[in-house]
């Protein structure tokens, strides 16, 4: 008798651990929540989305009018560095107070969007880097941030760096591309980096990577198209639409979201000879772009600073307001519109409505202006 119950016993301990662990399952696929109770993404699955880019690292300093002025850099732009402004770097960190950053636009969003879902490996990058200190630290950072990098390193150039000057909380960045100038197509094709392509959903490549690979952009957007999948593009400089127009075009069709500025958003019309200024006539022209695919609608979405983001789709326009920060809040514009971007694709990956990953965007956005550089907190704060 006494046997018989210790057998019962022992078969209900085990009924109820199954009956636990059943529980645990269902919470956490039901609900996105961890055994530890740690809010987790539920659609995040692994490697969901993949950056391709150009890693560099920020050098980033507050500087005076006269550097901008020697060095002939605009206000608020984005450039390739020229051989006149390879000194700058030198001179930056000798004159000024500099932050070494691991950084470069795709790298910034990616990063971003990795921190907002708060998933493990949730995000996957490629890029390409130097066999150097710089390179290491570029790896051992994204691994901290805890995105899948894959970068190819190159034996001879040096790992690229970009001078992020600050003036009044306005940033102009100039990039020496170097090892990030060297991606080969080769090591995109290579089984275990393909497999990410292949294991992603959702696509991000900034412009800035159409100098230096548009093939491997090319291989990956039509992957996405043949396969449903969402291939997204930033316009990323006004040069970039100037002077990259013939590969900016070729990869067009293939974007189902489309991101950029106002100023962006402006040279894109003059290069194509539309004739207006106005950043909600362009949004809508952009996203009626002949499409490669007709499974994804294009959605346009262009950021203004302070004033309202445009977001145009279906031949309609909606405006969204950013969140005001006070002028004394500023530090550093630097990253702000990675960080939109990221915040963005955070809700996108998740399939959010339009409204949700808007306000991401700003709320990430919004916390990187009041940091020095691309940086943010341990965790966020979004609801």
């Amino acid at each position: 008798m006494e046997r018989r119950r210790s057998k019962d016993a022992l078969e209900w301990k085990q009924g109820r651990r199954r009956r636990k662990r059943r529980y645990y399952n269902f919470v956490f696929h039901r609900c996105g929540t961890s055994r530890s109770g740690v809010e987790i993404s539920s659609m995040a699955h692994e490697q969901i989305l993949l950056g391709m880019g150009n890693p560099l690292l920020d050098i980033s300093a507050v500087v005076d009018e006269e550097f901008l002025t020697k060095y002939d850099i605009k206000p608020n732009n984005a450039i390739l560095a020229e051989d006149k402004h390879l000194p700058m770097y030198d001179e930056m960190s000798s004159k000024y107070n500099v932050e070494y950053i691991a950084g470069g636009a795709t790298q910034n969003s990616i990063k971003v969007a990795q921190w907002m879902l708060q998933a493990p490996g949730a995000t996957s990058y490629i890029g390409s880097i130097g066999k150097d200190k710089y390179g290491e630290e570029m790896k051992k950072n994204c691994k901290h941030a805890g995105v899948n990098v894959q970068y190819y390193e190159d034996d001879k150039a040096p790992t690229g760096t970009c001078a992020v000057c600050v003036v009044g909380g306005e940033r102009s960045l100039v990039a020496n591309l170097s090892a990030a100038n060297c991606y080969k197509t080769e090591h995109l094709k290579q089984p275990e980096n393909w497999a990410l392509v292949e294991k992603a959903k959702y696509y991000y490549i900034a412009g800035f990577f159409l100098t230096v690979s548009p093939e491997s952009i090319q291989l990956v957007a039509e992957h996405a198209a043949a396969n449903n999948k969402v291939f997204t593009m930033n316009l990323s400089a006004p040069f970039i639409c100037e002077f990259f127009k013939d590969v900016q075009e070729k990869a067009l069709p293939y974007m189902d979201y489309v991101f950029g500025n106002e100023t962006e958003a402006r040279t894109f019309s003059r290069v194509h000879g539309w004739k207006t200024e106005n950043v909600e006539e362009i949004a809508i022209k952009i996203s009626q772009l002949p499409k490669a695919s007709g499974t994804h609608k294009r959605i346009t979405v262009i950021t203004q600073g302070a004033d309202p983001v445009v977001v145009a789709e279906d031949g309609k326009v909606k405006l969204f307001p950013v969140i005001l920060l006070p002028k004394e809040k500023l530090v550093d514009t630097n990253g702000a519109g990675d960080a939109f971007v990221g915040g963005f694709l955070s809700q996108l990956v998740q399939e959010k409505p339009i409204e949700d990953c808007v306000k991401a965007g700003c709320y990430a956005a919004n916390v990187v202006i009041q940091r020095s550089g691309c940086t943010y907190p341990e965790k966020p704060n979004f609801p």
